[in-house]
């Protein structure tokens, strides 16, 4: 659901950053706010041979649209189509991975007291520690819109392990309207980590260093138009043969969509028969390049839905990215974190 907003129109920027409006959509809630909260985080994740990470299981609210994605009449942009461009990973990453380095699982412990996980997508900022997700991944719809507990963020996660490293969030991004009136039309978050930590040898945490260094990061994009090509990736579960231990990929074309139940007015759609399980947060990118791995990230998956009836899915759903998803970024793409080890 709309509101009245300042427009942000501006051009690609080279830099990388983006200027915050005086009167920003924003809103940042606090996760793990210092570092000895940070390091019980990591330990808990970390510890026991990463336990924890391998009982996790798929995040299953709202999983499913289960009055389906109907067709709306379009989407207007609240100014100019708008980039802010990539960032790329080391070549060593390039050389080994077929899927974007940037993707990974984002775990947490949910309502219900165990350990979950979603998709996230590690994008551009100017301190290189930024990772975009569903607002519902970091916010508990199902207990008055508190964070969730012990967010972290693993690139490139892969049964059980932590090829890049483990990051603690530190504080979250989102749009006023989710995070106040679980609008979502505004379902997206962008969380500011801590530097990537791997257990010592010796106890304790080595420190990795930033996010972006180590995976590179993905541009943004917003205000774009319709029927644009999107790639797909994510960690979809539930329906073989996905099974939510590696990053699958889809390809497709956005189109606007309304969902009654979840009183979407301008989401986007792309046809994908996916599960949902898993696959929450994960990466709609733009202009994706497969030598380079890099694009311009242009949705999150927040649902999936049988449109037709069949009894499988056969639509992904997104928010539909304009000048307000803008101000949220800009807001957390300017945010330090630092190390706790």
């Amino acid at each position: 659901m709309r509101r009245m907003s300042v427009v942000l129109a501006v051009g690609l920027l080279s830099s990388g950053i983006i200027a915050t409006p005086a009167q920003a959509a924003s809103t940042t809630n606090a996760l793990a706010s210092d570092i000895p909260t940070a390091q019980q985080v990591a330990t808990f994740w970390l510890g026991d041979g990463g336990a924890n990470l391998m009982n996790a299981t798929p995040y299953s609210v709202q999983t499913v649209i289960t009055d389906g994605a109907l067709p709306s009449g379009g989407i207007v942009p609240d100014g100019k189509p708008t980039s802010v461009p990539p960032l790329a990973p080391p070549a060593s990453r390039l050389a080994n991975d077929k899927t974007p380095a940037t993707t990974g699982k984002v775990f947490f412990v949910g309502a219900d007291g165990q350990p979950h996980w979603c998709t996230g997508t590690a994008v551009q900022s100017a301190y290189r520690n930024l990772v975009a997700t569903a607002g519902h991944c970091v916010y508990d719809t199902q207990s008055a819109l508190t964070t969730l507990d012990k967010w972290v963020f693993v690139p490139g996660y892969a049964d059980g392990t932590t090829p890049s490293g483990l990051y603690v969030g530190k504080q979250v991004f989102t749009h006023f309207d989710f995070a106040s009136y679980e609008d979502y039309d505004r379902d997206y978050a962008f969380v500011n980590v801590y530097n990537g930590v791997v257990s010592a040898p010796s106890g304790g945490l080595t420190n990795l260093g930033r996010l972006g260094d180590s995976v590179g990061g993905q541009g943004v994009a917003y205000n774009q138009p319709l029927s644009t090509p999107v790639d797909v990736f994510g960690y979809p579960a539930g329906t073989p043969p996905y099974t939510g231990e590696k990053i699958e990929s889809f390809k497709g074309e956005t189109f606007s969509v309304k969902i009654p139940s979840l009183k979407i007015e301008e989401g986007i759609g792309v046809d994908s028969r996916v599960p949902g399980e898993g696959s929450l947060g994960s990466s709609w990118l733009v202009s994706y390049s497969d030598g380079a791995r890099l694009g311009y990230l242009n949705g999150i998956t927040i649902s999936v839905a049988d449109t037709d009836g069949d009894l499988s899915y056969d639509t992904s759903v997104s928010p539909y990215f304009d000048g307000e998803f803008g101000e949220v970024y800009a807001s957390a793409a300017r945010i330090w974190t630092g190390s706790i080890a």
